[in-house]
Parts: C-alpha cells; structure tokens; sequence
C-alpha cells in the first residue's frame, strides 16, 4: 500500500473557516462515495461549524486522564482500524495530552498516512516553526505550538483560507469565533486590524513561496525552458550610466500594474573586462533598486546579451527592461547592440522594452555584443585572410600590371588586415606567404625563387618587417586592451565590495552570498580553527552542501593560518583568485566585527548595569532617609521620659512607625529586585499554579476598598513563578492606587487569549501618552504626581523584569473613557481542546 496524501487548510489567524472548509471538503467528498471519516475535529461550540459535523461519521476518541482532569484526543489505532480512505484531523500543530501515543498531532498524522490513509488537516501561518519569530515580533506572543515547516511542505495539497482583517473583526463581533465575555479583549489584543493584516501578508507570501517552489520543481522535473508569465518579473539591465535611474523607475511602475511583480536589476560584469561603469552611479542605482522593493544583482559573464537572456530565464523572468543605446551612428558598424541582440534573442516568452532616456545617442553607451580581446572568431578570420588573402590577391593581380612597388603595397595591405583580425601568428603567415608570392611571381626572374636585382631584396626584406612590426603592435594592444580591461572588471568588483563596507553592510551571510553570485558557484563557506590539528568549524555558509573542509572544496583561499574561504561549484581561473583575496580577507573583517560588536553589547550591559548600580546607591541615599527619619522621630518620640504620650497619640506614633517600616520594605524590596535583574541573577521557578492563588495575595499593599478582583475559575493554570508574578502584579496595584481618584477603585481583570492568560490592571488615573508609554518601564521613572506617596521609580520597571523572566510581557493601553490599563501576560499549561478556555490557535474553523 502506498502513503496517504495530505491536504492542508492554512489560514492566517484562527476563526478564518479553516475547519467549516474542511468539513465541506468532506462531505463533497461523501457525496462522491468516498469512504471519509472524521478522526478529530474541534467545533468549539461554534453552531455552524458544529451543523457541518452531522451527517459524517466520526470515529470515537480516545478518553485521558492528566492532573486530576479528563481530556480526549484523537484514537489513532482506531483510525487505523478503521481503515477509511480519508481522514479528518484538525489542528495540525497541536500538543497531546501527556501520556498519549505521540507528543504532537502531526506526528499522529504521520502514521495514518503511512498506513496509506489520505488526511485533510488544518493550520495557521503563526504554528510553522520557522516563522516563530516573526508572528512573535508581530502579535507580541511567542507560539508554543508549532509544527515543523517540512511537515507542511511535504503536503501534496496546500489550500489557503483567506479572509480579510475587517471581515474576521466582524465575525469576532458578532460571536461567531469567541464568547461575549472574551470578544473585547480578543479584538483589543490578538485580533487587532494591523496584527491580523500582517500575519495575513505573512500566510499569502509564505503561499506564494511554496507556489513557486512547486512551479520550479515541475519545470525542472519536465524540462521546461520556455518562460512561464505565471508572475510578473522584471529584469533591469543596467550599465553604470546615468539613464539607469529612469530604467529602474520604469521597471518599478510595470511591476506595480501586475500582481506581485518583482524588479531585479543586474549588471553584468565582462570576466575580460568592464565597460566604464561609474561605481558611484552604480551604488546609487542599487539604493534606489531596494528603496523601490526590488533586489540587485552583480553577475559575470563573457558575452553581455547571452549573460543578460541566461539570467532572466533563471529567474523565470517575463520582462526585460533596456535602455536606448547611448552609442553613436558609426558604432553600429561593430555590431548591432545588446539592445538589438537581446531583443532577437528573447524569443516569444520573453518581452523586451527599449526605453527611451536623455543619454541616447550620446556616446559611452551599452557595451556592443563583441569581445575586448581577440576572439576565436576573429583567429579563425585573420587565418583565412592571412592565407587565403595572398592567393586572391596573386590570382587578380596576375591579370593587371600595377608594378612592383603597387604589388608589395597591396601584399603589405592583406597581412595588415590578417594582423588586426588575427593577431600575431596569421600575419606573420601572411608575411611569409606573400613574400614568397611577391619573389615568385612579380620579381625578376620570374616563377623562380630566386631575386636578381639587390634593390628587391631591400623591399622585400622591408615588407616582412614592416608585415611582422604591425602585427606585434596588433597583438600587444590586444593582451594590453585584455590586461587592462581585466584589471578594471577586478575594480569594479572590489569597489562594490569597498562599498558594502562603506554602508555598513556587515553581514557575514549576505559578504558570503555576493561571492557566490559573483564568481558563480554553488556554495559558500567561511571556515576557521582554533590550532593546526584542531578540527574546522563553519563561521558562516550560504547555498546548499557548503564545504566542511577546505579540501572538500573546489577552490579554498587562506586567511591567515586558521582561516579559509571554502567555495563549491567550479575551478576558478589563477586570475580571479586575487579579487577572491580581498573578499576573503573581508569576510574574515566583518566576522571579527560581528564578533567585537558582540562584546560591545555585553560591555554596554555592564555599563547598563553599572549606571543601575550608581543609580540604586542614590536611591538609597536620598529617598530611604526619608522613612528612616520619620521612624526614628516616632521612636525618640515614645521613648522621651518629657512627654505624657495619651494612648491615641502613641497608637499614632507606633502607626507611622509601621508605615514608615513598610515604606522601608518596599523601596529596598523593589531595589534589590531591581539588582538582580540587572544582574541577571533572578531564575525563575516556573510552575503550574491558578491565578486565584496568586493574585489576591498581590492586593494586601493597598487599602481594602481601593482595587476590585474579577479572576473567572473556567481560567487555565498559568506556568509561572508565583512569588515573582506575586511581586509584578502588587507592583502594577500599587501603582494603579497611587494615581487612580480616590472614588475610583483599580480592577483587576484576568482571561484566557490564544494559548496565554493576561492580567489587566485597569486606572481610571489621567493616562499617559503613547509617546511615554514605553519610557515609564524604565528605571527611575516616575510620570507626574504620585498623590498617595512616592517611590523611586522602580516599581514598573521590576514588574516588566519579572514578566519577562517568566516568558510573559507587560504593556501599557489606554483605558477606554480615560485612564492607564497594565496588560500583564503569562503563558498558559496547554490545556486541551474540549476545555472552554482552549487557546485561540485551537479556536482554528
């Protein structure tokens, strides 16, 4: 039996119809008599999706116990047993209850369809493992949830749900994906326009990707050359000169009038030489290239019009933008242009525009399609002419009597013309050839090889030297016109180098991707040691297979004695391996800076760190002695044999000793917390607990009737430190009470959203603006008054540190009608999808 095929549902963010597009699948699919099943799949509660499961038979699942809790998950010997054609499991990207048969759900996944069982699952883009960061960036939420990106890949089928943010805002509205009492924290939060909007960008592009991939795939597995317009790409041919600016704006407006079009601008650099290309031009050609969203590229190739029609055909490009040749009339006599080549060459799939520009016609234009040295062409010619020319010329004149010095005239002509076509070689043959026709046939005596009169002899003797002197003067300038072209093409490639650097560019992979498409190899790699026997490690690598080792390479260039650049691909010539030189040497650079700017950061740490320290010694010098008089007051008060003290006068004493003693607590409590997380030494003992253990705990610091507790049981266990949450959440109160009036008591809040648990503390103070809402977590910072007491500045600040070191976040919102709202956010224990309060991944339709 052979495997199963997979189709995945993918969608951007959860409530998109993942699951009600699955169960219409299935059902088209009974309707058609296919033997399908549903092996798991999660309604929650959602009457819509819930009326698509009637009429499908759904196998049984499989009943666990956890922590004192009954869960279910998906029965996979019981599919098996079953043994339907298709299976339905939702929620590809899920985590099974402990002590089931596998840890994730895709890997369920993987035995039904090794048992040769076809599976429809579903997904979101936030769940693909490599995209973590990235969702994480965007929603502020790292997904602990997450399937391998090659699972997916692997998917026979790939069907994206898509909705727009506005339309998913209102269904989120109406009900139809969360209860009423999360609907206003879930569209405040996860669900807000610009989170949804991005992570459906990411779901499109990552779709696109894979579209492209498949396309390639085919076309190199069914040997497809011709161009495929299935998408727009532009290929800018540049040359350095000024008109590539108005080339690359035109290339950008072709581009924005089809969907997803792409601009990529090359310049095509001669392996025997440049044209004069102004490296300044070309880098402000490239900066405008990426402002506008395209991308550029540096490649090599010999013949321009082929390297150009080569590249755009690699790239499945669909349009080739060039600009009007900037050659003169007369130019056209060497050749017709890479414009004209191009354009003949494209064929039907490629289309070719010609722009106009102001340069046209104005010299210095595009190179022409010929070489700078002597080609194998041009060999092949100055030969025919060198040794065929004599013939013809012998024959013709054999029929005219032009005289003597005429014949030598026309003889020295021919072995000109076979020295500038050829070189050296053919008009030295040429030379040879036609004195011996010159001595044979127009010197007396005639048709022997023998000259009576001294005075030819002179002239012959003339013609061989002046025949040979031209074409050694031909050849030089050819090996110079060679040499020096070589060494402006090196220039060139090492100006942009000088470039990069000069912007700042200094990543190690992106050096490492412009030597592999410059000299164009496969892979390559940075690799360095610590001794002479140690073994080799890979600082940094880019294309597939990159070396190991030097020696597995095909060409490895030293640095130093424990460094090397190892490329893959092809045997370089001993002529590019200097300019290999300095991207070596600058690929060792910017490693060494990557690696000092790392210890920069650390050194700005400690000095971070350092300036904490100086800041907590005046802390402790100004704003701890103000307790510590007022105690002291109190107790000289008490203990002076002077005074009568009446019970209430000394019950007031002893209250603004207490008073005073928990001020005390709390500065040096907040500093030393402060401490540690400067320091790096708080860990944190993360586990399993409820809320309502934690929580309440927090509000003894503040007056009874000043803060309101709404903490729902139905919430899961959140996984965190209790006495570092404890801490952060009485900082946030003490906070709220301080600058909330005085009728106006703190709420804190708590639910559940996607896979975390968050915690408002909601003010009704006087707010802060958006611009400050990030600087009032930094140390020692206090925004305006503090009409109930004050502090150091320091009580935010410890709050964010303790969520952070928990894994959680702490932000700052404005609180609808006026005020401050603190959204603390923990992760939640993966509680399961039959709970009420599953995460919002699971609340996938």
């Amino acid at each position: 039996m052979g495997r199963g095929k997979l189709r995945i549902y993918l969608g951007a963010a959860p409530g998109v119809g993942k699951t009600y597009a699955m169960l219409s699948e299935a059902h088209r699919r009974v309707e058609r008599g296919t033997d399908c099943v549903v092996a798991f799949v999660e309604h929650h509660n959602r009457p819509r999706t819930e009326v698509m499961l009637h009429g499908l038979e759904q196998v049984p699942r499989k009943h666990l116990d956890y922590r004192g809790s009954a869960f279910t998950e998906m029965d996979v010997d019981a599919v098996l047993l079953r043994a339907p054609a298709v299976a339905l499991v939702d929620e590809l990207a899920h985590t099974n209850v402990p002590g089931s048969r596998n840890a994730k759900r895709w890997q369920d996944v993987e035995e039904l369809l090794a048992a040769g069982i076809d599976v429809v699952s579903t997904v979101n883009i936030q769940h693909l493992e490599s995209l973590g960061d990235v969702v994480e960036s965007i929603t502020g939420v790292r997904q602990r949830e997450t399937v391998p990106d090659e699972v997916v890949r692997r998917a026979d089928q790939i069907e994206l749900v898509d909705m727009s943010p506005q339309a998913l805002r209102r269904r989120m509205a109406h009900g139809n994906i969360y209860k009423s009492d999360k609907v206003d924290a879930a569209l405040s939060n996860y669900f807000r326009p610009g989170n949804l909007t991005a992570l459906r960008e990411l779901a499109l592009l990552w779709v696109a990707d894979r579209v492209d991939e498949y396309l390639t795939e085919y076309r190199s597995e069914h040997r497809v050359s011709k161009i495929w317009g299935s998408r727009e790409r532009i290929v800018v041919g540049l040359t350095g000169g000024p008109e590539g600016r108005t080339l690359i704006r035109r290339a950008a407006r072709l581009a924005e009038k089809g969907a997803g079009g792409e601009v990529m601008a090359v310049y095509i650099a001669r392996s025997d030489g440049l044209t004069s290309a102004s490296p300044k031009e070309l880098a402000v050609q490239r900066t405008l290239v990426e402002d506008l969203g395209g991308t550029f590229h540096h490649v090599v190739g010999d013949d321009i019009p082929v390297a150009l029609l080569d590249f755009a055909r690699g790239v499945n490009a669909t349009q080739i933008v060039l600009g009007s040749s900037r050659r003169k009339t007369w130019q056209y006599v060497f050749g017709p242009g890479v414009g004209a080549t191009v354009a003949r060459e494209s064929g039907p799939d490629l289309d070719v525009h010609i722009v106009t520009h102001d340069e046209v016609a104005k010299g210095r234009g595009l190179p022409v399609a010929r070489g700078a040295r002597l080609g194998r062409s041009r060999i092949i010619w100055g030969w025919v002419v060198g040794v065929g020319g004599p013939v013809v010329l012998a024959l013709l004149l054999n029929t005219i009597d032009l005289g003597l010095a005429n014949d030598m005239l026309l003889f020295l002509t021919v072995t000109v013309a076979a020295a500038l076509l050829g070189g050296l070689f053919p008009a030295l043959a040429s030379a040879a050839f036609g004195s011996l026709l010159l001595n044979y046939f127009y010197t007396p005596p005639l048709h022997r090889l023998t000259i009576a009169d001294p005075k030819n002899i002179v002239a012959i003797a003339i013609f061989v030297g002046v025949a040979v002197s031209v074409a050694s003067v031909v050849d030089l300038a050819a090996r110079r016109t060679h040499q020096a072209a070589r060494l402006r093409a090196e220039s060139e490639i090492l100006s942009f180098l000088a470039g990069s650097v000069l912007r700042g560019e200094t990543s190690l992979e992106a050096l490492l991707e412009r030597v592999r498409e410059t000299f164009g190899m496969e892979s390559v790699a940075l690799l360095e040691r610590a001794g002479d026997v140690d073994p080799w490690t890979c600082a940094g690598s880019v294309g597939p297979r990159s070396p190991k080792r030097p020696e597995d390479a095909d060409v490895d260039m030293p640095v130093g004695d424990h460094m090397a650049l190892a490329l893959s691909g092809r045997v370089l010539p001993a002529s590019d391996r200097r300019v290999l030189a300095a991207f070596a040497a600058q690929a060792a650079v910017v490693l060494d800076r990557q690696r000092l700017q790392h210890e920069a950061d650390q050194a700005k740490e400690l000095a971070e760190g350092n300036r904490i320290r100086t800041a907590l010694l005046a802390a402790v010098s100004h704003d701890l002695r103000t307790p510590l008089a007022a105690i002291k007051a109190a107790v000289s008060s008490l203990r002076s044999d002077d005074v009568a003290w009446s019970e209430e006068d000394q019950a007031e004493l002893l209250e603004a000793i207490e008073e005073g003693a928990d001020r005390l607590d709390h500065l040096v409590g907040n500093l030393l917390d402060m401490s540690r997380l400067q320091t790096g030494t708080v860990t944190p003992l993360i586990r399993e607990i409820d809320l309502d253990e934690v929580v309440p705990m927090a509000l003894g610091g503040v007056p009874e009737d000043s803060a309101e507790l709404d903490i729902p049981e139905t919430l899961p266990m959140v996984a965190v430190d209790p006495g570092l949450l404890e801490r952060a959440v009485a900082n946030l109160v003490e906070n709220a009470v301080k600058y909330s009036p005085t009728d106006e008591p703190v709420l804190v809040s708590a639910s559940a959203m996607a896979n975390r648990v968050e915690v408002r503390v909601v003010d009704r103070g006087p707010g802060v603006p958006d611009e400050a809402k990030d600087r009032i977590f930094a140390p020692f910072q206090r925004y305006g008054d503090a009409p109930r007491g004050a502090g150091v500045g320091l009580g935010l600040a410890v709050a964010r540190g303790f969520a952070e070191a928990m894994g959680g976040t702490l932000n700052a919102e404005d609180t609808p009608g006026g005020g401050l709202t603190m959204v603390l956010t923990v992760r939640a224990v993966d509680s399961l999808p039959d709970l009420a309060t599953a995460t919002a991944e699971r609340q996938a339709s």
